[in-house]
């Protein structure tokens, strides 16, 4: 008898959505994302990968991305992993206090304005855009979520992310120097396959 398939080798028959940060004219040409995209696509594991420029891109205002994302970008679908960097971390949790996905990796996420004016606009944060359902998040996530932050981000202090990490019921990945994530890194990869080995068994245990 074969030996059983090794982590992150098994096709989940899944499909993952990269969502950016805010600033990103062309989603292509920023940050890590386009290099992220082909990762993904290159490992086999996806039946899918998405990474489009979202509209909007500057203010990445919650009433502008959220349809996006569930109309354009398949966010709808319960076979989805959606990857978020900053506001798409934002995003994508905003998301799921609404809709089941597969999983989720909240890369430099944070759960206030941090005191910006033009945050505090985009209509995610307390108070003006509701207190955070935590339990509803994790609930639709099934639990599946992976959070990275750096310890010397220059936008995001880490007890931003702790806390989300914290409200959630989830581990919070560490990264040493990695600032903002605004380069490449296997972290990324690495966080990507373990949200697929997740959804996998989940599904394989019927609790999905």
């Amino acid at each position: 008898r074969p030996p059983p398939p090794r982590p992150h080798t098994v096709r989940t028959h899944m499909r993952i959505v990269i969502v950016p940060g805010n600033g990103c004219d062309n989603i292509l040409d920023a940050n890590w994302y386009a290099w992220l995209d082909k990762r993904l696509r290159d490992c086999g594991r996806f039946d899918e990968v998405v990474c489009e420029t979202m509209p909007d891109p500057h203010k990445a205002r919650r009433s502008v991305w959220l349809p996006f994302m569930l109309s354009t970008l398949g966010c709808s679908r319960p076979d989805t992993i959606v990857v978020g960097h900053s506001s798409g971390a934002v995003a994508a949790m905003r998301l799921l206090e609404e809709h089941r996905l597969a999983g989720c990796v909240l890369v430099s996420a944070c759960h206030t304005d941090l005191g910006d004016a033009g945050e505090a606009a985009s209509g995610y944060y307390p108070p003006s855009g509701g207190e955070w359902k935590w339990s509803q998040i994790r609930k639709h996530a099934a639990g599946n979520i992976v959070i990275l932050h750096s310890d010397n981000d220059p936008f995001i202090p880490l007890p931003e992310a702790q806390h989300v990490a914290e409200s959630l019921g989830v581990p919070l990945r560490v990264q040493p120097g990695r600032s903002h994530f605004f380069s490449a890194g296997e972290d990324l990869v690495e966080a990507c396959l373990a949200a697929a080995d997740a959804a996998v068994s989940a599904e394989a245990s019927g609790s999905t």
